[in-house]
């Protein structure tokens, strides 16, 4: 068998000239933006190159909220809807009956717009003058008052965005999994079985590892997708995130570029780096622990 054949690279030079023409050169286009200091977007000029930007970024406020609000979302979100598509999936690789009818329920949340479930969330948690929510009904069922989950107290904000969006990517993990679990070898069960082996002693020494690929595909994808929130604060919050102090890292690098604060490419170049430094480093730690706790 040739190791060296030209036809092999010449198979891979699509997929190679479209990952250099919008990957490759757009990460260095940006780079060299985030260095240059004082860049005028009319004139395309600037007085120096440096780390200026970086150091105002990593000084500015609304970037600082930003990246609290971003990592609360991240270590909340990535572990609570990971675990419960997991369970979730779980129940319905157990149920015979109606299977793929559940499947489908358990689905319609991914195929919907992002920005009309926000709408729904916004409606249930919302407060107008007419209407409390309907969170703040079951809350005074239980005796609670009623909170202003959009506009109130930043923990109310939050609740509801983490819930938002463990609802969104949840639909589509329950899928990845319960395809998994229907891949997993019945006969490693069968032998469990004949040794009388416990259902929970089972599930951790036989299915875990069996899924730990797909756990941890989903637990990179899911960490590189919080990140990238923005949409589902928009969904709540309306375009104004600094004001609602929502807003998270693709929030502030848009507002840089286009927003009321617009025109700082250079600013914009350099949270962009820092995040994508972030989510590169965080990538390498999943990828080393992966190495001990992953079963291929």
């Amino acid at each position: 068998m040739e190791r060296n054949n030209p036809k092999g690279w010449l198979y891979l030079l699509p997929a190679m000239l479209f990952l250099g023409v919008f990957m490759v050169y757009p990460l260095i286009d940006v780079f060299i933006y985030s260095l240059e200091e004082g860049y005028n977007s009319a004139s395309q000029t600037y007085f120096g190159v440096g780390l200026y930007n970086y150091a105002y970024v990593l000084h500015d406020p609304y970037f600082l909220q930003a990246l609290k609000n971003t990592f609360i979302l991240v270590v909340i979100t990535v572990p609570l809807s990971t675990g419960i598509a997991l369970l979730i999936s779980v129940g319905l690789s157990s149920i015979r009956k109606l299977r793929e009818l559940y499947q489908t329920i358990y689905f319609l949340p991914y195929v919907t717009n992002t920005l009309a479930v926000g709408l729904v969330f916004m409606i249930l948690f919302k407060q107008t003058p007419y209407t409390d929510g309907f969170a703040n009904l079951i809350l005074s069922w239980f005796g609670a008052g009623p909170i202003d989950f959009i506009g109130g107290p930043y923990w109310a904000k939050m609740f509801v965005l983490c819930f938002y969006t463990i609802w969104v990517v949840m639909p589509f993990k329950i899928l990845i999994l319960t395809s998994a679990l229907a891949s997993v070898d019945q006969t490693y069960y069968n032998a469990a079985r004949v040794d009388g082996t416990s259902r929970l002693r089972t599930f951790t020494k036989i299915t875990l590892p069996m899924i730990s690929p797909t756990l941890f595909y989903l637990i990179i994808t899911g960490f590189i997708g919080a990140f990238k929130a923005y949409s589902d604060a928009v969904a709540l919050f309306g375009t104004d995130l600094n004001a609602a102090e929502m807003n998270t890292i693709v929030g502030y690098v848009y507002d840089m570029l286009y927003g009321s604060s617009g025109g700082y490419p250079s600013y914009a170049s350099a949270a962009a780096i820092l995040l994508f430094a972030i989510v590169l480093t965080i990538t390498c730690i999943n990828l080393l622990v992966s190495k001990k706790h992953v079963h291929y």
